[in-house]
């Protein structure tokens, strides 16, 4: 009899001991957050509704939209909201001059007090040869100018993103998080983009360089790619995700290692076809490759 008791004692223990590790233990996969850029669904032939309601029905978070008169951005926002969509980022021009200075369009304030309060992320790409990003003090005017921008974001509720582009002064995503840290503001960060990134010859750098990113990055986009592609192919570096040579792995592998929980969006510009045989594929893809 006391055997059995004791035997008893011990199975109530294993399992008390495996349930608790298990409430413990992180979740499997990635959890973050997955939105479609309105370069994968913004197509002739289908209405902005219609494109919403699309993105909505195979399972997407949201999307990214882009720069636009405040009201219609208001618009587009409420017909996001509506549907339980959220408006995660904004893509945004900005201009850099040699000498170290700034200019952006003067409506972008006005667009963050639109988004007041909806999380939304002001991408800005940074057009124009700026100065050499070592040398950046934080003295500078573009400097200046972007931590007062991100203080305007922070009043509003939002933050803002740099967005690495090639050809840009911020081609490289590096050169990104150093002006980044340099601009050292709580609601200014950067983005990765993995077609950019490839681009520029940095893919076999990508696990380093988000390793180095981790303070200040925001969010990032994916897309399926060829691997040891650089240069503006973008056929070959923009793909549905499902396709591509590339291991996309390798980016939402580093993400998991370094604990980032922001959102993730997919990159769809040029790529032929309709919205449907664009997003549908690359959705099967993520929640494959998120689950591992």
């Amino acid at each position: 009899m006391k055997r059995e008791l004791c035997g008893l004692a011990v199975a109530v223990l294993v399992a008390l001991v495996t349930s608790a590790a298990a409430q413990t233990a992180p979740p499997a996969g990635l959890a973050n957050p997955f939105y479609a850029m309105d370069t994968s669904f913004n197509r002739p032939g289908l209405a902005t509704p219609g494109q919403l309601d699309l993105v909505k029905q195979l399972g997407y978070a949201g999307i990214a939209w882009t720069e636009q008169a405040p009201d219609q951005v208001k618009s587009t926002l409420a017909e996001c909201e509506k549907r339980g969509l959220k408006m995660f980022t904004i893509y945004c021009a900005a201009q850099v001059s040699p000498q170290g200075d700034l200019s952006y369009s003067p409506q972008i304030p006005k667009l963050m007090e639109t988004l007041k309060g909806h999380g939304t992320i002001i991408w800005l790409h940074l057009g124009g040869q700026g100065p050499a990003f070592d040398r950046l003090t934080g003295r500078e005017a573009l400097v200046r100018k972007l931590r007062a921008l991100a203080d305007v974001a922070a009043a509003n509720g939002l933050r803002i993103a740099v967005y690495p582009h090639f050809g840009e002064w911020t081609a490289r995503f590096g050169d990104a998080t150093k002006l980044a840290k340099v601009v050292d503001h709580p609601q200014f960060g950067v983005t990765f983009n993995l077609c950019h990134c490839l681009a520029a010859g940095d893919e076999r750098r990508i696990p380093a360089l988000l390793e180095q990113a981790k303070p200040v990055l925001t969010t990032v986009t994916i897309c399926g790619a060829d691997s040891g592609v650089a240069g503006p192919q973008w056929n070959r570096l923009i793909q549905t995700l499902d396709k591509g040579t590339l291991d996309v792995r390798i980016v939402l592998g580093e993400l998991k290692k370094t604990g980032f929980a922001g959102p993730v969006g997919f990159q769809g510009y040029g790529i032929n076809g309709d919205a449907r045989s664009i997003l549908a594929p690359t959705m099967a893809a993520w929640k494959r490759l998120a689950s591992e």
